[in-house]
C-alpha cells in the first residue's frame, strides 16, 4: 500500500524563504494512482516570477556572495546538496512515486541517477576555462567563458526531479541564478530539493522554483526581459511558443529538449529473444512517459512473428498497480487528461487496422492505469506510428531492407533517438551513420549518462543537455585583446 509522507513545502521558494503567491491563489497536486488530492500547492504566476527574478539578479550582482565564491567552493556547495538528497534519499523518493505514480524502485533510480549527475556537475565548476588564441606579436587574445546570468528553467512531469537535477546542474556549475518551473502536477520533489539547497548553504536568490501553469507562470519566464536564458523539456508544441516568446521579448538563449517518435530497428541476425526484452524495455520504461522511448519497434520480416510472439509474453508478464508495491512493474499514468490521450490514440490504432497483441484498454476507475498494449501489423500512416503515445504502446513495424527502413526511421519531424540491434557491425555503422537522431543505441537503449551529450535534431530539440556540452548552453564566450607595446 502507498507509504504516507509528511508533505513539508507547499509554498513557492523565492529569495531561500518558503513564501504565498502573490495572487494568494493555490491548486492540487493529485495522486494519480486514487486521483485523491496530496496537497494544495502555491499557484505561481506573472508577479512571483518577477519576484524570483529580482531575486536572482540580486544574487547574480557583480560583487555578490555567489560572484566571488571561489569555483571550487561552488562545487562543494553542490556536493552538499548531493550528500543532503543521499541522506533524504527514501523521502524524496517516495514523494516522487506519490506525486508521479512511477514505481518507488523507479523514483529510488531517478534519485540516484540525478545524486551521481550533480556530482559530475559539481566537478566542473572550477575545470570551465578559455583559450589563449595567436593573433601575431601586435595582441595577446585570450576568451572567457562567463555564466549568461539569471536563466528560467521549465521541467516536465515524467521525470520532476532528474529533470531538475539536469537543469540545475549545468546552470549552478556555470555560476548562473535561476527560476526554476516544475509541472504542475509534480511540484513536490522541487519544492523539498529547493529546502535543501538552502540547507546546503546556497545563497539567497541562487535558485528559486515556481510552481504554476505554463500559460501564466511557464509564459511569464520565456516572456521575462531579464532572464537570458530559458531551458525546457516538454513538448513540442509548447517548445514553439516557448521560442515565439524569446523571440518577441530579449532573443533570450533557447535550449529545448521535446517530443520524439523514436525507431528501434531489430535486424534477423539477433537473439530474437533478447531483442524483444530490449524493446519492451525501450517503450515500457517509465510507463511509456519518455521522451525518447523506442515507439517504433521496426522488426525484420523473417523474425518478426517470432518477435511478437515474445513481445507479447513479455506484455502479460507484466503487473501494473499499486507504485509501492514491489511486485509492480507499472503504475498509473500521470494524469486524466494523459489517460484520455492514450486511450484515443489506442482505438485509432484499433480503428485503422492494427492487431491488438495484448492489452487495449483501461483498467480499472480508480487512479489512471493503462493496461501494457501492443499492436502488430502497424503502417506507418497511423495515428499510432506517427504521434506521440506517451504511454505503455508498443507499436510493431515490418521491414525488409537497410535502406528502406532508414528511410521509413527519417520519415518523422522528430529525432531525439534511435536504437538498432544486429550483430553486424557494418549494419549497426551504417544505421549510425544515416538516421537523424541525436542518440543512436547500439544492442541496447536509453544508455544515458551524465557525461555524454543528450538532445534531439529537427524538431525534438535545440542545444543539449549532460556532458561539457550541457555547460555551453549557460555560457558566454568573451574574447579579449591586449595590444603589445614594443620597448625599442
Amino acid at each position: 500500500m502507498a507509504k504516507q509522507v509528511e508533505i513539508k513545502y507547499t509554498q513557492l521558494f523565492i529569495d531561500n524563504e518558503f513564501v504565498d503567491a502573490v495572487s494568494g491563489r493555490k491548486f492540487s497536486t493529485i495522486n494519480p494512482a486514487n486521483g485523491e488530492v496530496i496537497a494544495e500547492i502555491s499557484e505561481g504566476d506573472k508577479a512571483d516570477v518577477d519576484k524570483a527574478v529580482d531575486a536572482a539578479k540580486r544574487a547574480f550582482a557583480r560583487n555578490s556572495k555567489w560572484r566571488k565564491m571561489d569555483p571550487y567552493d561552488r562545487g562543494q556547495l553542490m556536493h552538499k546538496l548531493a550528500d543532503l538528497i543521499t541522506r533524504d534519499l527514501d523521502y524524496i523518493a517516495t514523494l516522487e512515486t506519490r506525486d508521479n505514480g512511477k514505481t518507488y524502485a523507479s523514483a529510488v533510480g531517478d534519485i540516484e541517477a540525478g545524486i551521481a549527475c550533480l556530482r559530475y556537475y559539481a566537478g566542473w565548476c572550477d575545470k570551465i576555462q578559455g583559450n589563449t588564441i595567436p593573433t601575431g606579436d601586435t595582441y595577446v587574445t585570450l576568451t572567457r567563458r562567463e555564466p549568461i546570468g539569471v536563466v528560467g528553467q521549465i521541467i516536465p512531469w515524467n521525470y520532476p526531479f532528474l529533470m531538475l537535477i539536469w537543469k540545475w546542474g549545468p546552470a549552478l556549475a556555470t555560476g548562473c541564478t535561476l527560476i526554476l518551473k516544475p509541472a504542475e502536477q509534480t511540484p513536490l520533489t522541487a519544492l523539498y530539493t529547493a529546502a535543501l539547497a538552502k540547507e546546503a548553504g546556497f545563497p539567497a536568490g541562487v535558485i528559486n522554483v515556481i510552481p504554476g501553469y505554463g500559460p501564466t507562470a511557464g509564459a511569464a519566464i520565456a516572456e521575462h526581459s531579464e532572464i537570458h536564458k530559458v531551458a525546457f523539456t516538454g513538448s513540442t508544441e509548447v517548445g514553439h511558443a516557448i521560442m515565439a516568446a524569446a523571440a518577441k521579448s530579449n532573443l533570450k538563449r533557447v535550449s529545448l529538449e521535446l517530443g520524439g517518435k523514436s525507431p528501434l530497428v531489430i535486424f534477423d541476425d539477433v537473439d530474437v529473444k533478447e531483442a524483444a526484452e530490449i524493446a519492451h524495455d525501450a517503450i515500457f520504461v517509465n510507463h511509456g512517459q519518455c521522451c525518447c522511448a523506442g515507439s517504433r519497434t521496426f522488426v525484420h520480416s523473417k523474425i518478426y512473428d517470432e518477435f511478437v510472439k515474445h513481445a507479447k509474453q513479455l506484455a502479460l508478464a507484466k503487473k501494473v498497480g499499486d507504485p509501492f508495491d514491489s511486485k509492480i512493474d507499472q503504475g498509473p499514468q500521470i494524469d486524466q487528461e494523459q489517460l484520455n490521450k492514450i486511450m484515443d490514440l489506442i482505438n485509432s490504432g484499433k480503428q485503422q487496422g492494427a492487431v491488438v497483441e495484448v492489452g487495449g484498454n483501461r483498467i480499472g476507475e480508480t487512479g489512471y492505469f493503462v493496461q501494457p498494449t501492443i499492436f502488430s501489423n502497424v503502417t506507418d500512416d497511423m495515428r499510432i506510428a506517427k504521434e506521440e503515445i506517451f504511454g505503455p504502446v508498443q507499436t510493431i513495424l515490418k521491414f525488409d531492407t537497410m535502406d528502406e527502413v532508414i528511410e521509413r526511421a527519417n520519415r518523422t519531424n522528430y529525432g531525439l533517438a534511435s536504437g538498432i540491434i544486429t550483430k553486424d557491425i557494418n549494419k549497426a555503422l551504417e544505421f549510425a551513420q544515416a538516421i537523424e537522431s541525436g542518440s543512436v543505441w547500439v544492442n541496447c537503449y536509453d544508455a544515458i549518462t551524465s557525461q555524454a551529450p543528450f538532445g534531439g535534431f529537427k524538431q525534438s530539440g535545440i542545444g543539449r543537455e549532460l556532458g561539457e556540452e550541457g555547460l555551453n548552453e549557460y555560457l558566454e564566450i568573451k574574447t579579449i585583446s591586449i595590444k603589445v607595446t614594443k620597448n625599442n
